[in-house]
């Protein structure tokens, strides 16, 4: 009889060590914290208006800052760099930048004096030609990056250049001033309507950088273009992939922000009665601080037109503010760069805390 088996015990697995489990916030603070990040500018916005009614000075028992005729100068400084400022967004949601604006707004405003006060030309021509110029300038720039593959910091730094260039050449050096009237030598009476008011009380350019961000923000919330534009600047070897024609997408983007600094122009040329080749120095830094403090990513691929419109609206509260209380120009340069940083530096932590 054969005796049983042994009873054969099997060896027990290695003990693992447990996981790490990833540290999440609750649903509610998380939606929280998601919520103050994706409206970080709108937040900044009130922050700013607030502090700058607190520190506004009086005048004969006014809050100056909160007086009508102060806020209607706010929405008519801001509106060139506001409008500059949606044409930058869609470069930097694909993850390019923009130097050229300024000069191209430069350009804009020379040419539209030259071609009303000098060409003898009407309002509408004139506008449409300048309009032309700034899109085809800047599909130049796109056309350069997409086919040659040379980054557009350098194109639009190249590009900047020359945009002046040719803004002096066209002007000879001298600004050109817009004299209004039905003689030789003077431009159409309607023109003088940029630098005007409805009912005394917005400024038209403030309605035009209305009317240009809420189309871009309609564009960027619903349409195609839009998707393929976050595509791009998400994974641009992805979106190729899946077969967005980013080649034909940078273009347009570049297009459309040459066209935007050409109405900027424009309507600079119609508040100040001139064009001078030298209009617009400095305006891509003060259209890309908008878009950073507005939320937008400098990597591309995340950002909003309404973070935009908050952020240019935001520069305008503070430099106003800045001059209200007489602080040095120097000291306002200072506090505008410590505004962009901090913006720049929520940008970090947003994926580090949600």
């Amino acid at each position: 009889m054969n005796s049983p088996n042994p009873t054969t015990v099997a060896a027990s697995p290695p003990e693992t060590p447990p996981r790490r489990r990833a540290i999440r916030l609750p649903k509610d603070r998380h939606a929280i914290v998601d919520n103050f990040f994706r409206f970080q500018s709108l937040f900044g916005l009130v922050a700013v208006f607030l502090i700058a009614i607190a520190v506004s000075p009086s005048r004969n028992g006014e809050n100056v800052f909160l007086s009508s005729g102060n806020l209607a100068n706010i929405v008519r400084a801001v509106s060139e760099i506001g409008i500059i400022a949606v044409g930058m967004t869609f470069v930097i949601l694909i993850g390019g930048i923009d130097l050229s604006v300024g000069a191209v707004l430069g350009l804009a405003a020379v040419g539209s004096a030259t071609l009303m006060v000098d060409s003898g030309l009407g309002i509408v021509p004139t506008v449409l030609i300048v309009l032309f110029i700034g899109t085809a300038f800047g599909a130049t720039q796109g056309a350069i990056v997409a086919r040659l593959g040379i980054q557009s910091f350098i194109v639009t730094l190249a590009g900047l250049q020359a945009a002046r260039g040719i803004a002096r050449m066209w002007s000879g050096g001298l600004g050109i001033p817009i004299a209004y009237g039905e003689g030789p030598q003077e431009a159409p009476e309607a023109f003088s309507l940029l630098s005007g008011s409805i009912n005394g009380v917005l400024p038209v350019p403030a309605l035009i950088f209305l009317a240009i961000g809420v189309g871009a923000l309609l564009v960027l919330r619903s349409t195609a273009f839009a998707r393929h534009v976050y595509a791009i600047g998400g994974n641009e070897k992805a979106a190729r992939l899946s077969g967005v024609p980013v080649r034909r997408v940078r273009v347009t983007v570049f297009a459309i922000s040459g066209l935007l600094a050409a109405l900027a122009g424009i309507i600079h040329a119609g508040q100040l009665n001139q064009g001078s080749p030298n209009d617009g120095a400095g305006y891509e830094l003060d259209a890309i601080a908008a878009v950073v403090i507005g939320g937008t990513s400098l990597a591309g691929g995340s950002g909003s037109m309404g973070g935009t419109i908050a952020g240019a609206l935001l520069l305008g509260i503070l430099n106003n503010i800045l001059a209200l209380n007489n602080i040095d120009a120097n000291v306002q340069l200072v506090v505008k760069g410590l505004v962009i940083v901090a913006a720049a530096a929520l940008q970090r932590l947003r994926p580090r805390i949600a």
